[in-house]
This record gives structure tokens, C-alpha cells and sequence, in this order.
């Protein structure tokens, strides 16, 4: 059974084993490096920082209590907005629901507590299994410059999706609905 847990600061160790997972998976799906947070970089300080970032909601999938995915939302610059960032599920479940399950409780808390009509989020232009993802649950290309990419000639793809409805959330999905 997948379970998702929202985490504050006190997780941070959880997080960090999460993150550095993603970005040594799938380094080529973030915006930061694996030895950004490594080293000097991999302080408790900067993982309690990340996860009390003003308004995020920060969330962990689990089964069998063990950590397999993770996902953020953020309030984005315009308040009807949020943003989807730090998404990730260990390849050992891809399939099984919990991406569809970390994006409906983005999209939940998003409605319920930020009261947001719109879900942003930016991924990698060739991060086509993402990009299906997004797609099966609604996201669209915006058409939008995203961010400059490390390359410094490529740009990340900005997808967005509508939000409606009161935001019920990962209770009323089960992973077989997605």
C-alpha cells in the first residue's frame, strides 16, 4: 500500500536520503547536481532549510514504510498559482501509482490551501517518460521560455494544468485509478 507523508524540518534526514537518491538516478531530470548537495554542500542546516521553505509542502510516497518517491509544491510568484517541483520515484515502483498519487496531493493541497487555479512546473525537454506523465494527468506545454539550461542553450519545458474541483485529494484516488 503506498502512503504519502507531508514532512517538515525535523524529516530533513529523510529528504536527504530521498533527494540524493534522485539526483544520482536521474541527473539529468534536476536543475541542481548531485555534488551541489554533497560534501560541503550536504550540511543538516541546508536539508532543514530546504524543507521550511515559506509556504512549500513537502511530501514522501512510502510502501512498506520504506521511502520511494517525493514531490514538493510551492507557491508560485502570482497567487493563484503553485508550482510542482522535486519530483521523483525510484525506478523500482514507476508504475505502480505513486507519481499519479505525489501529483494529486500537489494538486490537493495546491486548491485546498493555497487556493490556486493553475499547477505549474518545469521538466527537462527530453524527459519524455516525465513529460507522458504530466500529460496523463493533465498537464499541457505552456509554450513557455522555462529556465536557462546547464548547457546554457536549452530551456526547460514549462507545463500547466487548470485546477477545479475542492481538492479531495490522495483518499479519494487509489492507485489503480491513475
Amino acid at each position: 500500500m503506498i502512503e504519502l507523508h507531508v514532512l517538515n524540518e525535523d524529516d530533513w534526514a529523510t529528504w536527504r536520503e530521498l533527494r540524493l537518491a534522485a539526483l544520482a538516478e536521474a541527473p539529468q531530470a534536476f536543475g541542481s547536481t548531485l555534488s551541489e548537495w554533497q560534501g560541503e554542500g550536504d550540511r543538516e542546516e541546508r536539508w532543514r532549510a530546504r524543507l521550511a521553505m515559506p509556504g512549500s509542502h513537502n511530501v514522501i510516497a512510502t510502501i512498506d514504510d520504506r521511502p520511494v518517491g517525493m514531490v514538493t509544491g510551492i507557491p508560485a510568484e502570482t497567487a493563484d498559482e503553485a508550482e510542482l517541483i522535486s519530483f521523483w520515484v525510484s525506478p523500482s515502483v514507476r508504475g505502480e501509482g505513486v507519481g499519479g498519487l505525489l501529483i494529486g496531493e500537489v494538486e490537493r493541497w495546491a486548491v485546498c490551501d493555497r487556493a490556486a487555479r493553475t499547477l505549474r512546473l518545469s521538466v527537462m525537454p527530453d524527459n519524455s517518460r516525465a513529460i507522458a506523465l504530466y500529460e496523463r494527468h493533465g498537464f499541457k506545454d505552456t509554450g513557455e521560455s522555462g529556465d536557462l539550461l546547464r548547457d546554457g542553450v536549452g530551456r526547460k519545458q514549462v507545463m500547466a494544468k487548470a485546477l477545479t474541483g475542492r481538492g479531495e485529494g490522495p483518499s479519494a484516488i487509489t492507485a489503480d485509478q491513475l
